[in-house]
């Protein structure tokens, strides 16, 4: 099959018919015409519709070596700088068409999904690993194109630093049993952005495991019986891409996972009852490697797109000449520029590694993960602040058809742009920056790779300050 089309992707998602519940209600009927759900499905559509652009097919995939046919872009196992290179030249293109808004398009899961069969041999002759499993679903994912979640998270119940789940009915999701067919696993997983709307789900044990039960690892289809999607609220605003630009084509559902004695056959397990396994995989792996470098590569976009929004607000209304509008947006410069040269850094550094796979450097993608979530707040910020009392007092769409519209037309007009497409500009930047889906954003970027003292102190932990200590000590001639 190879890289598929827009349609193909939908009409599989509408075959699968998982179980997903959203206010209450089981979703019945195609999930694809669902208000919660039909923008993003779209949007997600016309990404896998790119692959098949004659103008950028050859941009976005590659030729299977198996097969002959056509491969996503994303599934490419880099081995030369021009590999790297041109994952990023493929990533960048879904990155811009969806504006950075879709934090988890197909290619973060694809680079996923292949940084673990690039390190699978990590589990080779392990107790209760299965490294086959994971290529094999590799082949299988790259050859149909298969879309993925995941769930890294277990629920928040107590959040001290060592808290061993002994409850009598799990709570945190874990392997309760096991049988000829398979394991079984019951209880919660949380925080599957997409959950449901793709065609498979992966749950993994992302370190920190300290009881058998705990560790695991698979990735099983969406549809599988016992499991269940629970929905936040959605955000969308509407089907109106003047009153709701973003959320009607970018709302990105986050879901519970709820795990009913759920049967995971083996053929679809990496590992189990293995804690050593849990712990190290995902950090000897080369999956922080190709993960972060797709993340960072989508939010280089976002920051593009605040950056064009920020200066449309400033055109608009005509505040270019003050100094202050000038350092703000000067801020936003400095920061798109930061991530773009740590982007690039991380590729020219880039190494071998035991298994001749090249992985972008991690420290400077390090940086720019500690970087971002302290930005990107900041930019918000800047644009509610730019924008002043024009975001709140916003029009809708069905204002400007209605009799007042002449009213509009005189007292919202900007300086240089006419009241209804400055309304426009305006609702843009409050759905950006205050409305559900806004503020999501924020919230989603401030703790995409996690918490952020984490990860400040993993870059602390992982970084060669004894090269410069040692440095300084030499010029002291000191010990």
């Amino acid at each position: 099959m190879g890289a598929i089309s827009g349609k193909e992707f939908i009409e599989r998602i509408d075959r699968l018919n998982p179980n997903i519940w959203l206010d209450g209600k089981k979703i019945e009927g195609r999930i694809s015409e669902h208000p919660a759900f039909k923008g993003i499905i779209k949007s997600k559509a016309s990404l896998y519709d790119l692959q098949h652009d004659p103008l950028l097919h050859r941009k976005l995939t590659y030729l299977s070596p198996e097969t002959g046919e056509p491969i996503g872009l994303s599934y490419l196992q880099p081995k030369t700088h021009e590999d790297l290179l041109n994952r990023r030249t493929m990533m960048e293109i879904w990155a811009n068409h969806t504006h950075g808004m879709m934090g988890r398009s197909p290619d973060y899961m694809n680079s996923v999904i292949m940084a673990f069969a690039s390190s699978a041999a990590i589990l080779e002759g392990r107790e209760n690993c299965f490294p086959e499993n994971i290529r094999s679903l590799y082949n299988r994912a790259k050859e149909n194109d298969l879309s993925f979640t995941h769930t890294f998270i277990t629920p928040q119940v107590n959040r001290s630093q060592l808290n061993i789940d002994f409850s009598k009915e799990p709570i945190a999701a874990r392997v309760i049993d096991h049988n000829e067919k398979g394991i079984i696993v019951k209880g919660a997983r949380l925080l599957a952005t997409q959950g449901g709307l793709t065609d498979e789900v992966l749950v993994y044990s992302a370190g920190g495991v300290y009881m058998d039960a705990d560790a695991y690892a698979f990735s099983i289809p969406s549809n599988t019986k016992g499991l269940k999607f629970i929905c936040r609220e959605s955000f969308v605003g509407g089907d109106s891409a003047y009153n709701s630009p973003l959320s009607s084509q970018y709302e990105e559902m986050d879901t519970i996972l709820v795990f009913d004695h759920v049967l995971v056959p083996w053929d679809c397990v990496f590992f189990y009852n293995n804690v050593e396994a849990a712990n190290e995989f995902i950090s000897l792996s080369s999956f922080h490697n190709y993960a972060t470098h797709q993340a960072v590569t989508r939010q280089i976009a976002k920051t593009e797109f605040v950056l064009g929004v920020a200066g449309l607000l400033v055109e608009t209304i005509n505040v270019s000449s003050y100094q202050h509008i000038q350092e703000k947006l000067s801020e936003i410069i400095i920061g798109l520029e930061t991530m773009k040269a740590l982007l690039i850094k991380s590729e020219v550094e880039a190494e071998i590694d035991e298994w001749g796979y090249l992985r972008p450097n991690m420290a400077p993608l390090q940086t720019a993960t500690n970087i971002f979530p302290r930005i990107y707040p900041r930019f918000s910020e800047i644009i509610q602040l730019v924008g002043a009392s024009g975001m709140v007092t916003l029009p809708t769409e069905e204002d400007f058809k209605s009799a007042i519209k002449p009213d509009l037309d005189q007292y919202l007009q900007g300086a240089s742009r006419t009241a209804e497409d400055r309304v426009k500009i305006f609702r843009l930047a409050w759905e950006l920056t205050m409305s559900s889906f806004g503020t999501r954003q924020t919230q989603y970027e401030r703790y995409f790779f996690g918490d952020p003292i984490r990860l400040s102190s993993l870059l602390y932990k992982s970084y060669p300050i004894d090269e410069y200590t040692k440095m300084v000590s030499d010029f002291l001639n000191i010990t």
